[in-house]
């Protein structure tokens, strides 16, 4: 699937990652698989317009837990541009940066099923989708059919280039992990062994 108007394929995962789990992981290789990527740069979150700041574990601390779950992949890079960008975090200003650092690359924005429905209420998404194109990972709970329609909307209203893939439903989350540690109930396997250990060592999660 090599395009020879690009150099590359870079792949881009955002989210709050607080912490990230091995679905994270998991969809980023099997986009990385099946889009013949040539590596993808997990970007997590700064300040984002849709969730409290303050309700965020910090910034650093979920660099530092990224660069654990990674380690062990040669394509898989973290990127600090968002923690480190003051004031609000959109999505749109993370990509014009990383267009002007991977001018020849060709750009694809990786999402869950779940965030499909939420891209026309991106902010200046017109631009966002003439930066990239965008892989969906298809979630339980949302219907494929209505997903393949909202993406046809966005396809003709926006221009926007949107792929599907498919792999098994994996019913993990940031927030259902934090819920377990609350609970003083195992995430072993549902986090990677490093990551565990890091928030283990520094008691994250423990107060919610």
């Amino acid at each position: 699937m090599k395009d020879a108007s690009f150099n590359r394929k870079i792949g881009i995962m955002g989210g709050t990652f607080d912490p990230v789990h091995t679905g994270h992981l998991f969809i980023a290789e099997a986009a990385r698989e099946a889009f013949e990527l040539d590596r993808v740069i997990f970007i997590p979150t700064g300040y984002p317009p849709h969730k409290e700041a303050c309700s965020l574990t910090s910034g650093q601390q979920r660099i530092n837990m990224l660069q654990l779950a990674v380690r062990d992949h040669p394509l898989f890079q973290v990127s600090e541009i968002e923690v480190k960008r003051k004031g609000t975090t959109y999505t749109v200003d993370t990509l014009t940066e990383l267009k002007a650092v991977y001018r020849r690359d060709h750009l694809f924005f990786i999402i869950g099923g779940d965030t499909l429905p939420e891209l026309r209420t991106w902010r200046n998404f017109e631009k966002v989708a003439g930066l990239c194109s965008f892989i969906v990972y298809h979630r339980l709970g949302y219907d494929r059919t209505d997903l393949e329609q909202e993406a046809h909307r966005l396809m003709d209203t926006y221009k926007a280039d949107i792929h599907f893939i498919e792999g098994p439903y994996l019913e993990i989350s940031s927030s259902g992990i934090r819920k377990r540690l609350a609970e003083n109930k195992t995430i072993r396997y549902l986090v990677p062994d490093g990551v565990v250990k890091y928030i283990l060592e520094h008691k994250l999660y423990k107060g919610e």
